[in-house]
């Protein structure tokens, strides 16, 4: 192998490239955001959530949807994405794929979408609700 190809990154580069669009939001101020309407939106799939234990009250869209669904434009979309002012809080398991999700929309112009630092794990060890779960 010769190396890789003219402008190629490492995952970590587009993750650091991704963060600066981003004002992330440790768990408290997330669930703060949500109770004064923020969405919190969690990309994990069935089985993550099964496992790890859910937060009450997130809407769940699963990681492979998210922008049709969050679309204002699409005909996919979902009856919350009224618009592209909606704040969307983006939550997966430890806060990586949530970061390239957040900043996905808001390339879809949802300048107000950010994420979860720490994601699932972070948020429940730092005790706001949680349901569920099997993992110890």
């Amino acid at each position: 192998m010769t190396g890789p190809p003219p402008g190629a990154r490492t995952i970590d580069r587009i993750l650091d490239d991704r963060r600066r669009l981003l004002r992330r939001l440790p768990p408290a101020e997330a669930h703060a955001r949500s109770l004064a309407g923020a969405l919190i939106v969690d990309i994990r799939p069935a089985a993550q959530r099964a496992d790890e234990g859910e937060v009450p009250g997130a809407l769940v869209v699963e990681r492979n949807v998210l922008e049709w669904r969050f679309d204002p434009a699409g005909e996919a979309r979902l009856p919350v994405a009224t618009g592209y002012d909606v704040e969307v809080i983006v939550l997966c398991s430890e806060g990586y794929t949530s970061s390239l999700a957040a900043a996905s929309l808001h390339e879809l112009g949802l300048t107000k979408a950010t994420d979860v630092v720490g994601g699932f794990h972070a948020w429940r060890a730092a005790g706001l609700p949680t349901r569920g779960g099997t993992a110890a």
